[in-house]
């Protein structure tokens, strides 16, 4: 179940309240006159079963609701109530299936905007990846792969595309593609003052056949990225975020950025060539299966389905 908590003008509290009741998915209504927006309006709350949140934030949009007072959305509420449990059995679907398409795109809003702790930790998952490569050593190459926060602006370019966002979809492409190049410049900076200062073996930098796959672009890794676009999607937009760790492993973006800016640091072309031709088609492959999967996603949303039966 989720709550919604809605300060209301004084003036369409009684149809927001009847719009509620209609609703067989919700449950445990509580208002309270006067008590909002300096005493002119009025706080509602209810229980709202997940698979009909969409419907019935439509319903009070369509009240005006987010435009004269506020709309908020607390998730994952434990609720224990028949009323609750009534709700939950009349609501189409199944809970983890429900997508809450306003609080993906908050999320994506967010997501999208260039921060300082993104170039941080996308700084620091490129560092180690290098150093991965550098020394031949996967274990590295993992953790940079879970430290990686670019899955976040891929995530809102695709909700972009699948929404028809526009404002979203520019933010999160300068986030992406800007901290990509900041990344990559930092890490060649620091390896070639380290190559200039002999600390770097240019062939150690360029060999290593445990992690040669980050150099070695093929059809695979254009199918490696559409399964993980496909689960990072889900991860984020069902109930089931548990899987987010495991796509971070599946690809090879930030890798193959801290290959590229060692490889470049050494003067190896070939391999510098063939990490960003690795970063493109694993960007290309999660953005275009990931933007699929949302479309997917909104045409269920829109298919009746059939309602729960209560369990025996």
């Amino acid at each position: 179940m989720l709550q919604i908590r809605a300060l209301i003008p004084h003036q369409t509290c009684d149809e927001v309240i009847k719009a509620i009741e209609a609703d067989p998915a919700t449950a445990n209504l509580v208002v309270l006159r006067g008590v909002a927006l300096r005493g002119q309006g009025d706080l509602v709350l209810f229980d709202v079963a997940r698979e009909n949140i969409n419907a019935i934030i439509a319903k009070l949009r369509a009240l005006g609701v987010d435009t004269s007072g506020s709309i908020a959305l607390l998730d994952r509420v434990t609720v224990l109530s028949d009323a609750a449990e009534a709700a939950s059995i009349a609501a189409a679907g199944h809970p983890a299936d429900a997508v809450v398409w306003d609080e993906i795109e908050d999320q994506a809003k967010e997501d999208a905007q260039l921060s300082w702790s993104f170039l941080s930790f996308l700084v620091l998952a490129t560092l180690i990846s290098s150093i991965g490569r550098y020394l031949d050593q996967p274990i590295l190459i993992i953790g940079a792969m879970v430290v990686g926060p670019e899955f976040a602006p891929i995530a809102a370019i695709c909700l972009a595309i699948a929404r028809r966002r526009g404002a979203l979809f520019r933010p999160a492409i300068i986030t992406l593609l800007g901290g990509f190049a900041i990344a990559a410049v930092i890490t060649w900076l620091l390896w070639a003052l380290a190559n200039a200062a002999g600390l770097v073996d240019p062939v150690a930098a360029t060999t290593g056949p445990a992690t040669g796959f980050i150099v070695q672009p093929d059809a695979w890794s254009f199918v490696i990225a559409l399964l993980a676009g496909c689960a990072g999607v889900l991860s984020l937009t069902t109930a089931k975020s548990s899987a987010l760790v495991g796509v971070f492993i599946s690809i090879t973006t930030v890798p193959a950025l801290g290959a590229m800016g060692l490889t470049v640091a050494v003067g190896a072309w070939d391999e510098a060539w063939a990490s960003l031709v690795q970063l493109a088609v694993n960007v290309a492959g999660i953005i275009v299966a990931g933007t699929a999967t949302l479309v997917a996603q909104q045409l269920a949303s829109q298919t009746p389905r059939k309602e729960r039966r209560p369990n025996l």
